[in-house]
């Protein structure tokens, strides 16, 4: 039974290798709500698991830097220092002390391995050592990176930008699809259906429990990662709708597809989602604040405020009224928020993952700042993974790169998609940023942020080669226009 979904999907991903290139990027966000997924059997790669995301992530890498142009492209993001040569040099960090690392400090330094196969492990923790998660970590870093220089080098072309719009609102949906399989599933059986898709070799928390409900995972592998993932798509869909051209899916499917993902990231009682969710609220009411007052001729950033303000007026003047009628049905969902989110910290599972964060951060002190390599230790926290694996100097290159991202502008001539493209990836960074701080376990920043990182380097990149090409008499025959059907849609 396994075999037909792994055929599938290699056959699909065959398609896209080999067809139009913008099929990848449906299958890249097409595939993310199947985490728990592995598209090779597990038995011929020694137990590990390949999830179906960062394989479409390696065809988009192959499809667009497996080229002298891809080459020329590679070479000359990385020696620039405008571009990725901070992301570069942080590669090269990551390489030397995942080689290196494990053997100078075998033994001597105590780390919470990332395969946790026995509870003793993960509450004392085990020496230091070589391990094949080193490898199997670094190949998923690895992959991470260079698909940031393949997603700017594909994103450079607006055509493609669009195509990988209208892909997040597939992503989206399917994860929505998923979960609510995994929800009907315990009244309807269903596993025939959904154990084909739940094939990864680590642990799988499909049927836990809280507040005597069962909680969302979809096909993840667990609550806390669906919910994630609904946060991932919720920011993507949310903040990025502007730069759509499409008017349908902006103005139709992104408030059905938000309001989805809202009630999915409440089914999962996944406390790291219910932090992200505020925090997009609290983005969200900012970026609103900001459209409203700005004085930019910016049309694109004033589009459909008043539909916005009156829709969530309207839903909190309902909401007012309700409870006034029956102020007992916020009682659920005050005592879920208390035992999730409130009362976490008195739980075992907080203790136990603070602890995991804490010998982090003493495996990096013990090694004199140099950290314990890729794949080593276990944390509960990104910024504790990224510097105690790869070092104070690996960290710092990183943030560096995250920083200078966060901090790329695009010229006033720039059109105004772009422009709000360029905003929205920022926006969308964030509340998972935020999430990864209170639940991040390895230095792999995923295929997520590596998407963010490579549409904001495509757009400064393609910014600016418009600024830099020659302005021609608009009314001569070699004027520079955009072909008719990408201009109509740009301005519809």
């Amino acid at each position: 039974m396994e075999a037909i979904p792994i055929a599938l999907f290699w056959g699909l991903a065959l398609l896209g290798l080999s067809g139009k290139s913008h099929v990848l990027l449906y299958l890249f966000f097409g595939t993310m709500p199947f985490g728990a997924f592995a598209v090779i059997p597990p038995a011929l790669t020694g137990g590990l698991t390949l999830t179906p995301t960062p394989m479409l992530a390696l065809l988009i890498i192959i499809r667009s830097l497996c080229s002298w142009g891809g080459l020329k492209f590679f070479a000359a993001a990385a020696y620039s220092r405008k571009r990725l040569l901070l992301l570069f040099l942080f590669w090269l960090v990551a390489i030397v002390t995942t080689i290196f690392m494990p053997r100078f400090f075998a033994g001597e330094v105590s780390i919470i391995p990332v395969r946790l196969e026995q509870l003793v492990v993960a509450t004392t923790g085990e020496p230091l050592k070589p391990t094949t998660q080193n490898f199997s970590q670094l190949a998923y870093l690895t992959i991470s990176i260079f698909a940031v220089f393949a997603f700017a080098r594909m994103l450079r072309d607006p055509v493609q930008r669009q195509h990988a719009l209208s892909a997040m609102y597939l992503g989206a949906a399917l994860t929505v699809f998923t979960g609510l399989l995994d929800f009907l599933s315990q009244y309807v059986a269903l596993d025939g259906l959904l154990s084909p898709f739940r094939t990864a070799t680590y642990a799988l928390m499909t049927e836990a429990q809280t507040l005597g409900g069962k909680r969302v995972v979809g096909l993840m592998p667990e609550a806390s990662a669906y919910g994630g993932l609904c946060i991932s798509f919720l920011c993507l869909i949310y903040f990025l709708r502007h730069a759509m051209t499409d008017r349908w899916l902006r103005e139709r499917a992104s408030p059905a597809l938000a309001a989805l993902l809202v009630l999915f990231i409440w089914l999962s009682t996944s406390s790291g989602a219910y932090v992200g969710l505020a925090v997009f609220g609290l983005i969200a009411a900012m970026e609103w604040a900001w459209r409203k007052n700005s004085k930019s001729a910016d049309t694109f950033a004033r589009r459909r405020l008043g539909f916005e303000f009156w829709t969530a007026f309207s839903a909190l003047l309902g909401l007012s009224l309700v409870l006034l009628v029956n102020p007992s049905l916020l009682d659920p969902i005050v005592e879920k928020i208390d035992e999730m989110v409130l009362s976490k910290s008195q739980t075992r599972s907080y203790e136990e993952r603070s602890m995991w964060t804490a010998v982090g951060w003493q495996a990096l002190a013990d090694t004199w700042g140099l950290g314990v390599g890729i794949g080593s230790t276990r944390t509960s926290n990104f910024a504790a993974a990224v510097f105690s694996n790869t070092g104070v100097i690996g960290g710092l290159l990183y943030f560096a790169f995250v920083l200078q991202t966060l901090l790329s502008r695009l010229p006033s001539s720039a059109d105004g998609v772009s422009r709000a493209m360029l905003r929205g990836v920022h926006l969308a960074y964030i509340p998972a940023f935020i999430i990864g701080l209170l639940a991040g376990t390895t230095a792999d920043f995923g295929s997520y942020n590596a998407f963010l990182y490579g549409v904001s380097l495509a757009l400064t990149i393609s910014a600016a080669k418009q600024g830099h090409r020659p302005v021609e008499n608009p009314g001569s025959a070699t004027a520079i226009a955009p072909p008719f059907n990408l201009r109509y849609r740009l301005q519809k």
